[in-house]
């Protein structure tokens, strides 16, 4: 036993001294980029991004580099909701620093730090309306520089956390839930599009949550009546009968509606249709996605419906591509009488967009020049001297006074407790840019029988008015007001 012992030695010995040396690999290091992901049954996105990034609410960053690795390769899904995922799509899951990176570039901090914190939300990169949620931002800025100048918030200053919603729903329920969560702000203000305010409206009611939106105009926004919400943009359906209205005043019998697939857009012409039929005004309706680019098959069958009329529901940078290119297939503002979607009145943006927009009729929310208050011409020169623009956007407008509104009504309450601002907002009577804003309904004085619930927590007077812009490259300043009659300073010039 003990010679095999030492024979099995022997052979070891000879192996250790004739084989080469091995060198022992250590593991290899963690990737630190992202990975490819294939959707299984019961997968959804927030909960791949609690496994791959440990943070539920990091969804959003999937959805986004996704998208972007779609735009190169399509043989990655390509996510319209970020609730909607098939099994079998092929996403990206970011590494924890392209996500964090992501998130960094979605918000920014304006304001002194260790103040009072008040979230907004605005569109600042596509599919949103960069043109608008840009105007938002630069009015955020004014309002923010005002408050603290003079002494912010019950005596401190006051930090604005400005967040990119993007123009998508899913984001307007992330930047929701992580300025309430993570930031700790004590009031939400912004806004420009219906279908963010749709979902961030659920996220303000479930974590009681103050929030004035600025420029989301569906009727649902303030109809479901939740105690924390409020608006101070018109209300779609008022604004449908002002279309209709106008249109008559036209002559025009049939009508192609141009909207978008979102929360705004799909109702918006539903009610505009109702409210030309009542007048006898027949309308066709097409419909596209917020973002598309490309518009050509759509403008062949509006050309086939052969309207007298086309009015352009599409939002942001999407209705300029629409616009500009029924221009050069012969059925523009100059061919068929148009009216373009409300970013028309960032005049610089519109001509280079839509340089062959002459004509183009468009709707303006706020005070008619002639009726601007002195609050209202201090915000436009200022506005104006910030921007380079000849005049102040209605969205413009509408942050800026969401954004004074939070800040007074919190100094009323004397307090951050969301019951105390909700009632102070309930009872505030505010002098800005669009006027005086009161709310007359809410828990205050209850909607009486037989009004319809939109009105609740809603401003009931912002003034709507049609331009038109009469001459090329006209600056918004000048553009005639066509409609109604009690503020016309032109006739309308109809092709």
């Amino acid at each position: 036993m003990k010679k095999k012992l030492l024979l099995i030695s022997l052979m070891i010995m000879i192996l250790a001294l004739t084989l080469p040396a091995v060198t022992v690999l250590a593991a290899p290091p963690t990737q630190s980029g992202g990975q490819d992901y294939v959707i299984v049954a019961d997968d959804w996105l927030s909960k791949l991004a609690d496994k791959f990034l440990g943070d539920i609410l990091s969804y959003p960053a999937i959805t986004y580099y996704t998208n972007q690795k779609n735009a190169e390769d399509s043989s990655y899904a390509k996510i319209k909701n970020s609730d909607e995922i098939e099994v079998g799509w092929k996403v990206y899951i970011p590494s924890k620093e392209e996500a964090d990176a992501y998130f960094k570039k979605q918000v920014s901090n304006v304001g002194a730090a260790g103040g009072i914190k008040i979230g907004a939300l605005a569109p600042l990169s596509a599919p949103g309306s960069v043109t608008g949620g840009t105007a938002m931002k630069a009015a955020f800025e004014i309002a923010l520089d005002e408050i603290n100048a003079a002494g912010g918030v019950l005596g401190k200053p006051v930090q604005l956390v400005l967040v990119d919603t993007e123009g998508l729903p899913e984001r307007g329920t992330a930047a929701m839930e992580r300025l309430i969560n993570q930031d700790k702000v004590v009031g939400v203000v912004g806004e420009y599009h219906s279908a963010v305010g749709l979902t961030a409206k659920e996220v303000a009611h479930a974590n009681h949550m103050p929030t004035i939106f600025a420029e989301t105009w569906n009727d649902k926004i303030t109809s479901v009546e939740y105690p924390e919400v409020f608006r101070i943009a018109p209300v779609s359906s008022e604004v449908a009968g002002v279309d209709a209205h106008f249109i008559q005043s036209l002559g025009v019998k049939s009508v192609v509606i141009m909207t978008e697939n979102t929360g705004y857009g799909i109702p918006a012409a539903e009610e505009t249709t109702k409210r030309l039929a009542d007048l006898g005004i027949s309308a066709t309706t097409f419909s596209a996605d917020l973002g598309t680019q490309e518009f050509s098959s759509i403008i062949e069958r509006i050309k086939a419906a052969n309207p007298d009329l086309i009015l352009v529901l599409l939002t942001g940078e999407t209705s300029y591509n629409f616009e500009e290119q029924a221009a050069e297939a012969g059925i523009g503002p100059q061919d068929v009488k148009m009216i373009c979607n409300q970013v028309a009145d960032d005049s610089d943006s519109f001509w280079t967009n839509v340089p062959d927009g002459k004509n183009c009729f468009y709707r303006r929310v706020g005070l008619p020049r002639a009726l601007y208050t002195d609050a209202t011409k201090a915000f436009v020169a200022k506005y104006t001297e910030k921007t380079g623009k000849t005049s102040a956007e209605s969205y413009a407008m509408e942050a800026y006074d969401s954004l004074k509104l939070m800040a007074q009504a919190i100094n009323e309450a004397k307090s951050t407790d969301p019951d105390a601002i909700i009632s102070a907002l309930e009872h505030i009577s505010y002098n800005g840019a669009l006027g005086t804003i009161t709310f007359p309904y809410g828990t205050h004085n209850p909607i009486p029988a037989g009004t319809d619930a939109k009105w609740w927590h809603q401003f009931p007077k912002p003034a709507i008015t049609m331009v038109q812009y009469q001459e090329k490259g006209q600056s918004s300043a000048d553009a005639a007001v066509v409609f109604p009659d009690a503020y016309k300073t032109a006739d309308p010039i109809l092709p």
